[in-house]
């Protein structure tokens, strides 16, 4: 099991942690996910997140090979701006979503899932030209998420930069040290994350928590961060998009440049979007008492018309919510019946998010 620079710190929190991705991660602190989902919501948390893959990927045409590989359209934006994009397999399923941070021309850094960044590592590798090289920075950098209503002001009284429009970013100095601050996040929530090196990590954490905690800041682990991104209709790999999940089916056609002449998988996605899905994502609602979780039935009468790929209790809503893959047909609005632990509940076919986002 591997563990993250800050491990150390967060045990000394009273973390409860466990395995995740090949890490040992903080599932929650004494506080609780639900506070710690309250706090981001309303105030501010900070999340280790530095288990996500860390690859820069630099040399002549640096974005234009990239663009012949990721679904997105990498022109679509500039130096200094980031894009949501996916790494598709020549099936059309979905081997990565990622984030990418465009430096220049010649320069792209990218962040992938976790347990899914050697894998984009190898592949890019092996598609890359002589004049490319795809460097894994996985043992050298960390990520802190700094996420809520109060984020600004923290990453401010760091000395960081924070004015800057949403799926920016900004190379800055700390304590004499390179690190990336970037308008990112995975809560829907005003918020930054921090690349930095993994030998500022752990002050660097300390001196968030000492400017935020007046503000409502406090530490937040992953079963905050899972509550946060279902609430959005975020999709977590492995769940709502897989290699069995393809891009069309999850409705993330607006992260695909469908004019591009090419990037993997664009064949089997073009003839998917001329053809239509046999199941797509939706939201669910609770009508019911109950919490839905992955891999439950749903139903329409007594015939299956779908399955969950994502449930929790919406700590926002005090409801349970769900993410679910359902027949071709399905109308926003429809009452299905979810399979609860062989109970039947009722539950609303929704379009996420569950709740208002306020990235922006």
């Amino acid at each position: 099991m591997l563990t993250v620079p800050l491990n150390d710190t967060h045990i000394s929190l009273g973390a409860k942690m466990c395995p995740f991705a090949g890490y040992q991660m903080p599932i929650e602190y004494p506080t609780g996910t639900v506070a710690e989902h309250t706090a981001v919501r309303t105030a501010a948390g900070i999340f280790d997140v530095s288990h996500m893959g860390k690859v820069k990927v630099i040399g002549s045409g640096a974005v234009a090979f990239l663009n012949g590989v990721l679904a997105n359209d990498l022109d679509r934006i500039s130096a200094g701006q980031a894009q949501y994009s996916l790494l598709c397999s020549d099936s059309g399923g979905v081997i990565d979503d990622l984030i990418v941070y465009r430096v220049s021309d010649d320069e792209v850094r990218i962040v992938p899932n976790a347990s899914n960044a050697p894998q984009v590592v190898q592949i890019l590798r092996s598609l890359a030209p002589d004049e490319i090289v795809v460097h894994d920075l996985q043992t050298e950098l960390g990520i802190l998420a700094v996420q809520g209503p109060q984020s600004a002001q923290i990453i401010s009284a760091l000395g960081l930069p924070s004015e800057m429009d949403y799926m920016a970013f900004a190379i800055a100095q700390w304590q004499g040290h390179e690190l990336t601050v970037c308008r990112t996040g995975y809560t829907g929530e005003h918020g930054y994350e921090l690349i930095a090196p993994n030998e500022i990590l752990v002050p660097l954490w300390d001196a968030i928590l000492g400017h935020g905690t007046a503000l409502g800041l406090i530490p937040a682990g992953l079963g905050a961060r899972d509550t946060l991104r279902t609430e959005m209709g975020y999709p977590l790999h492995g769940q709502d998009i897989s290699t069995d999940i393809t891009a069309v089916a999850a409705k993330l056609g607006w992260a695909i440049g469908w004019t591009k002449p090419n990037f993997l998988g664009k064949q089997l996605l073009d003839a998917e979007m001329a053809a239509g899905s046999p199941r797509t994502l939706f939201g669910l609602r609770m009508l019911d008492r109950g919490i839905p979780r992955p891999h439950m039935a749903v139903l329409s009468g007594d015939v299956v018309v779908g399955e969950t790929t994502s449930g929790t209790f919406s700590p926002t809503l005090q409801q349970g919510i769900a993410l679910a893959l359902l027949d071709a047909g399905t109308q926003l609005g429809d009452e299905l019946i979810i399979d609860v632990r062989g109970r039947a509940l009722r539950v609303e076919v929704v379009k996420p998010p569950f709740v208002p986002s306020h990235v922006k």
